[in-house]
């Protein structure tokens, strides 16, 4: 299908990518609140909050890439995103650990970090599905040659 020029595959992994951007912002937007607070009060930045921020940022900035025509072709793509899911992942089990269970007893600090931690969690979700739709495009896509000799494309 085709809309335009515009391919519908093309349009659902620009859309899938737009919201892998939005959330990869918004985390490093929520975790560098505390590394602004920090830096202004001449403490050390937390590494845990730090490892956020790169998380975020690899993540916003390979969802920018993505929407470049052509480069999900690339058998590599899966493979990243595969990588960034795993570190979204440890992202959440390091924040949710330490904020799930926590009552904010009107902390709003403490309910931003909680809330993060649920975001975090959705972008973990976002480069899954992408690791199974880029899989699947790669592989559909994919160049495939004769078993003996590669010449013929099959």
């Amino acid at each position: 299908m085709a809309l335009g020029s515009i391919s519908l595959g093309y349009l659902l992994f620009s859309l899938l990518h737009f919201g892998q951007f939005v959330l990869a912002i918004t985390v490093c937007a929520l975790y560098g609140i505390d590394l602004d607070r920090a830096r202004k009060a001449g403490v050390a930045a937390d590494g845990k909050w730090v490892y956020a921020e790169v998380v975020g940022g690899l993540a916003a900035l390979t969802s920018i890439l993505y929407c470049i025509p052509y480069i999900l072709r690339f058998a590599l793509v899966w493979a990243w995103n595969l990588v960034l899911f795993i570190l979204w992942i440890a992202l959440f089990g390091l924040f949710g650990k330490m904020y799930i269970h926590e009552d904010p007893e009107g902390n709003g600090d403490i309910q931003r970090m909680k809330n993060a931690v649920w975001v975090v969690l959705a972008s973990a979700l976002l480069w899954l599905i992408g690791v199974l739709a880029h899989f699947i495009y790669w592989w559909g896509h994919r160049e495939r040659r004769s078993r003996f000799t590669s010449r013929a494309r099959v």
